[in-house]
């Protein structure tokens, strides 16, 4: 193929400084996206293309790789570019980094995650840039200067929404949006800070390098309340060990607990509208619960 037609192949040759590619190897890269391995004289780059979709998904998500990046603090792949494929759909390139055994493990994971999100601030308030994606699901980062306006309505409500419109789903949509309305009393007493978060991670995000360090990848970042970060934690293996070191660098701030669940309900709604009735039951659960718990 002319370089002309492989503009993926075209950067590495001459913004990426590589005289030859040697190969190009399919890797693992989750479900949305075909990703490969390209190697070459300078090292190898890690790409993920997606013909069905324009630039715009992978732009939000090397903002957030970089935004991340320069925080200094976790790993994180470099983004170095991303753009259209000449017959539909687009790419991005980044670092490939080799991946080993945790030999650090999760007290290291909950400390840089902890540094990350101290490090990682706006003074623009909660949201992003960019809307971006979690998972193929649109994630809308409109700027808002209060945290509990953002999380009821860009969160939740954009979720639940969906879950209207796609399933008819008028009961989960109501008990839901009754819910969000009424989210102060969860955060009484409370600082809330816009912290950077990586915003979907869970243990098929999370790895680590070849010297046994943490490196969190397939970011869908915004700036957000820290706790929200752990809204996966339901399929992402989190111990004590990570709660522990992450909250030495970032003090637990009361009522914690009593929010923990109302970060997971996003991803629940999220996966529900993804992936089917299946996770329904756990989402409607929480709802309920916290209605129950806030008496309205």
């Amino acid at each position: 193929m002319a370089m002309s037609e492989d503009p993926v192949r075209e950067w590495i040759l001459t913004e990426g400084k590589a005289t030859q590619i040697t190969k190009s190897t399919p890797v693992g890269g989750g479900c949305i996206n075909l990703a490969t391995r390209y190697d070459t004289d300078v090292g190898p780059f890690f790409v993920k293309t997606n013909r069905r979709v324009d630039e715009s998904m992978f732009e939000g998500e090397a903002l957030g790789l970089k935004l991340m990046y320069e925080t200094y603090t976790i790993r994180v792949p470099k983004p170095f570019k991303v753009g259209s494929l000449p017959r539909g759909g687009s790419y991005i390139i980044m670092e490939f980094i080799e991946f080993g055994a945790a030999r650090s493990g999760q007290p290291a994971l909950g400390r840089k995650l902890a540094e990350m999100h101290k490090a990682g601030k706006s003074e623009k308030g909660f949201g992003f840039d960019v809307d971006n994606t979690i998972g193929s699901t649109p994630q809308v980062n409109t700027w808002t200067s209060d945290w509990i306006q953002f999380y009821a309505e860009h969160r939740l409500g954009y979720q639940l929404k969906l879950a209207r419109d796609q399933f008819g789903d008028s009961s989960i949509y109501e008990k839901g949006q009754r819910l969000a309305k009424n989210l102060a009393p969860l955060f009484e007493n409370v600082v809330i800070e816009p912290c950077l978060l990586h915003g979907d991670l869970w243990s098929g995000n999370v790895t680590y390098d070849k010297n046994g360090e943490p490196v969190i990848l397939d970011p869908a970042c915004y700036y957000g309340h820290n706790e929200a970060e752990f809204g996966m934690s339901w399929c992402a293996g989190f111990g004590s060990s990570f709660y522990n070191s992450y909250f030495e660098v970032m003090p637990k701030q009361p009522g914690f607990e009593n929010r923990r669940d109302l970060y997971m309900l996003y991803h629940y709604l999220n996966h529900y509208n993804l992936f089917g009735s299946s996770y329904r039951s756990s989402a409607l659960s929480i709802i309920e619960d916290y209605l129950r718990m806030l008496k309205i």
